[in-house]
């Protein structure tokens, strides 16, 4: 029977030779990943059953990613539940502050995340993993909690959806707008409980980094997973950094999905999502020149060292717009690191921008650059409803870091070509 890759993988890990969309299996676990708020809830019900060790200390990894450092003394005890955690079970993943990062960009970058996989992760962009050629996929804390003690979990198997992009991507335009121009077409809901496959000779010469975006906000259409077929890109991304053994997996030709899209990337352009909801996404144009009071670029969406550079090269030599903020927070350590040696947080810093070491922070109205009422925020993160960001009638729009970086520079939603230096 043909399968696509997401049915390929499932059947794998369920010791099938097939499945079908709509069976219950259960499945064999690679790796388990749980943060600062969701894994305190998961090793609460982990110890109220009675257990006594996980199914594998070198498969569950705990990031503190969200709240750190502490930011109040809420959040310092989480961290500190999570830390007593990780060091009486003896993980050898555990990622503190300082040394870690936002976890769905530190996992892919650690090697922990390989193609074949199975990944489960209590945080709902867990489906950014896909962009590796695994299946990712977001689960609440108590299914967390029973996944650690038996390293299963069950699933009913998706419908895959068809992306297919070819053409070109114009100037200036990215993963981030691919995204947001599918979930403006097929809506929240558009792809709920399915897999989202991205196909097609663009996404094929998409690095890693852009792959991995383009996942990231497979559930901001309501989608159980997203994934890209691995290739030659990806190992070469993987093979430096992969833990463990690896297994690629491609759909059949002839694979059934539950619809296919076709598009022209060439004619998609910049996207921006306007308040408030991931869908209400319009071209550039139709936005330029609203004001902001503040520019984002961070978040497990973009804000890896391709989203620092992009970001960087409009930013240097200019300065942030008199009476708005710009916040940059890379993605991990090592990002941060890395942006340090090639001189990016020097730009920032240079054009006045707010820097902060790895972590989510305002992504989800955590801190670092919460919005008060009426406030506007240009952000390169994943979601703008009401109240994600801070205050319930402050205003966020979602673009790529290239239009968050020439809108800092101006004040205004701008299209980078008005203020950049040089070409896309």
């Amino acid at each position: 029977m043909p399968m696509t890759i997401t049915e390929k993988i499932l059947a794998a890990h369920a010791d099938k030779t097939e499945v079908r969309p709509g069976e219950l299996i259960t499945c064999r676990l690679d790796l388990l990943m749980g943060n600062d708020i969701t894994a305190p809830i998961a090793i609460k019900e982990f110890e109220k059953v009675g257990a006594t060790s996980v199914f594998d200390p070198d498969r569950l990894t705990i990031v503190l990613s969200h709240f750190v450092p502490a930011k109040d003394i809420k959040s310092a005890d989480q961290c500190r539940i999570a830390r007593e955690f990780a060091r009486k079970h003896r993980l050898k993943y555990f990622y503190d502050e300082g040394r870690g990062g936002i976890e769905h960009i530190l996992l892919p970058q650690e090697g922990l995340v390989v193609p074949g996989d199975i990944v489960l992760g209590a945080d709902s962009h867990s489906c950014t993993y896909g962009g590796l050629g695994c299946f990712g996929t977001g689960v609440g804390s108590t299914d967390l909690a029973a996944a650690m003690i038996t390293g299963e979990t069950w699933f009913k198997v998706p419908e895959s959806m068809k992306f297919h992009f070819y053409g070109r991507l114009g100037p200036w335009a990215s993963a981030k707008d691919l995204i947001l121009y599918t979930i403006g077409q097929i809506g929240l809901d558009g792809a709920t409980y399915r897999a989202m496959e991205f196909t097609g000779e663009v996404v094929e010469r998409l690095p890693v980094d852009q792959r991995l975006t383009l996942c990231n906000m497979a559930i901001e259409a309501g989608g159980k997973s997203g994934i890209v077929a691995p290739d030659e890109v990806t190992l070469e991304y993987v093979k430096p950094r992969a833990k463990r053994p690896w297994k690629l997996y491609r759909s059949d030709p002839d694979a059934a999905y539950h619809s296919v899209y076709e598009w022209d990337a060439g004619r998609i352009g910049l996207q921006v999502a306007c308040p408030y909801s991931p869908d209400n996404v319009k071209p550039l144009e139709e936005v330029a020149g609203v004001d902001v009071d503040q520019v984002f670029i961070g978040s497990c969406t973009n804000a890896r060292m391709e989203d620092l550079r992009i970001a960087a090269r409009i930013m240097r030599g200019k300065k942030v717009a008199p009476y708005v903020r710009c916040i940059v927070i890379p993605a991990t350590h090592q990002v941060f690191q890395e942006a340090l040696r090639e001189g990016l947080i020097e730009v920032f810093s240079e054009a006045g921008c707010a820097i902060s070491e790895a972590t989510c922070g305002p992504c989800l109205g955590g801190y670092n650059g919460v919005l008060g009422a009426e406030e506007v925020c240009l952000s390169t993160s994943n979601r703008n409803f009401p109240g994600r960001m801070g205050h319930p009638k402050a205003k966020v729009y979602l673009a790529s870091p290239a239009v968050a970086a020439a809108t800092a520079i101006t004040g205004k939603i701008t299209h980078p070509a008005e203020v950049a230096t040089g070409s896309a």
